[in-house]
């Protein structure tokens, strides 16, 4: 006889949807696994439709959060909301009820992680979270357990399917920016409003919640460097392919000499590197350890049915009694760590890719090779093409790839190489990532 175990659900849009037929349709073999059967008692959603289009009865059915907060035989609460404002009461409401949690609620833990878990302590509560930074891909659990004897010294991850796809089809199939965030959109890897996916700011908060386990450190959000692909042309990833690069938008945690260097931005990796590979909607994280070395994560980083299988993952581990013990056993959360030192992103040393477009006339290069050279920046190659327009305008495309550079020094030059009066548009500048030392020091 399995030992029931009673679970509320807050929120049964797509991913809840996704929670609910898990449970109908692997009860049995859940419960075969793990002894335990888990039984989904209330479902709350602000539209009683949701739930129903998936088959939860109208006794289990209610348009007030409270319903399930509330309910004593409830013994984990699943908040599927979204956002950090009602979905942060629904969570201080259910610790304080004596209730565990499970959320996949990325930008609440990433601001306000802190307070969640020092909540949860009070109370003498877990919250339980895989499904917030990988979609279907197990992260948080190989950084609190399976690597716990390493000291982690870099995650680099592509944690955003929309903007993999958008810059899958502009780098392989030379699409503009507009058209393939229109068929993401289409294909449903896009929402309607994708700002918070192609401006970085999704990758951002998956990046502070993962950095803070893996460095055990209490991550300010604020303090990421944040740029998204909005600005990214298909020109530039085929003169990258050209070199041999493909353009992905990384989230990178790095510990360097000078402090945690954390940032997301679009990149340049080379076709050898072990991320390069991921193509369309998957995403990839690469994580380091100084004992097990380069480790790779690879799946599908969103969507109704991955993201649906961690929160049931979690609400599993919270059943049969591993979450709580780990919850309280491991000092690797934003409450019970210290505040890291922050590297400061002019020091960043990296190489470059820089396309300026410029008067096609004698001495031009001259100038521009000397504003590099004014601040110690060694071209590593240049290569000059006419643009499609050339004959009507006279102007043509210089391609610059660097070798090492400091950030702060980059942004200089290339200001002052934007105000030079051969130079017809702002330079376009994406960093050229290597690939992570797998032992560094």
């Amino acid at each position: 006889m399995c030992e029931v175990y009673k679970i509320g659900l807050i929120g049964c849009g797509v991913v809840g949807q996704g929670v609910v037929r898990i449970l109908q349709a692997e009860a049995d073999e859940i419960a075969r696994k793990t002894g335990v059967r888990l039984e989904l008692s209330r479902v709350a959603d602000i539209d009683s439709f949701q739930p129903k289009k998936v088959g939860v009865s109208d006794a289990c059915i209610t348009t007030d959060a409270a319903d399930v907060i509330r309910d004593p035989s409830i013994q984990a609460v699943v908040e599927l909301v979204g956002g950090t404002s009602v979905a942060k009461d629904f969570v201080l409401q259910s610790l304080q009820a004596g209730k565990d949690v499970v959320t996949a609620n990325k930008a609440l833990l990433a601001k306000h992680g802190r307070e969640i878990y020092e909540a949860a302590r009070q109370h003498g509560r877990c919250v339980q979270f895989e499904a917030s930074c990988g979609g279907g891909i197990p992260l948080i659990l190989p950084l609190r357990s399976g690597l716990v004897a390493n000291r982690i010294t870099a995650i680099f991850g592509i944690l955003n399917g929309t903007c993999n796809y958008i810059l899958t089809e502009m780098g392989e199939k030379g699409k503009s920016y507009t058209e393939a965030l229109k068929e993401a959109q289409a294909a449903g890897y896009a929402e309607l409003d994708p700002t918070l996916d192609v401006s970085g700011g999704d990758t951002a908060h998956k990046l502070a919640i993962l950095a803070s386990i893996a460095f055990c450190c209490d991550v300010d959000f604020e303090r990421l460097h944040v740029e998204g692909i909005q600005q990214l042309e298909a020109q530039d990833l085929a003169a990258g392919k050209g070199l041999g690069y493909v353009c992905k938008l990384l989230g990178i945690a790095q510990q360097t000499e000078t402090g945690l260097s954390l940032r997301v931005h679009p990149a340049f990796v080379h076709e050898g590197h072990p991320l390069a590979t991921a193509r369309g909607s998957f995403n990839a994280v690469s994580v380091y350890g100084n004992w097990v070395g380069h480790t790779l994560y690879y799946g599908r980083g969103a969507g109704s049915k991955p993201t649906a299988s961690a929160v049931v993952s979690d609400i599993v581990d919270i059943a049969i009694g591993n979450a709580g013990r780990t919850f309280t056993m491991f000092n690797m959360l934003n409450d019970g760590t210290p505040k890291p030192t922050y590297a400061k992103m002019e020091e960043l040393r990296t190489r470059f890719y820089v396309r300026i477009m410029v008067v096609d006339r004698p001495g031009v290069m001259a100038k521009i090779t000397k504003v590099f050279g004014d601040r110690e920046i060694s071209l590593r190659a240049v290569t000059q093409h006419e643009t499609a327009n050339h004959v009507n305008n006279g102007t043509v495309s210089v391609v610059v790839v660097t070798h090492e550079a400091q950030e702060g020094q980059m942004r200089s030059a290339l200001e002052q190489i934007a105000g030079l009066d051969v130079v017809r548009e702002k330079p376009v500048m994406i960093r050229v990532v290597e690939e992570h030392e797998e032992y560094a020091s």
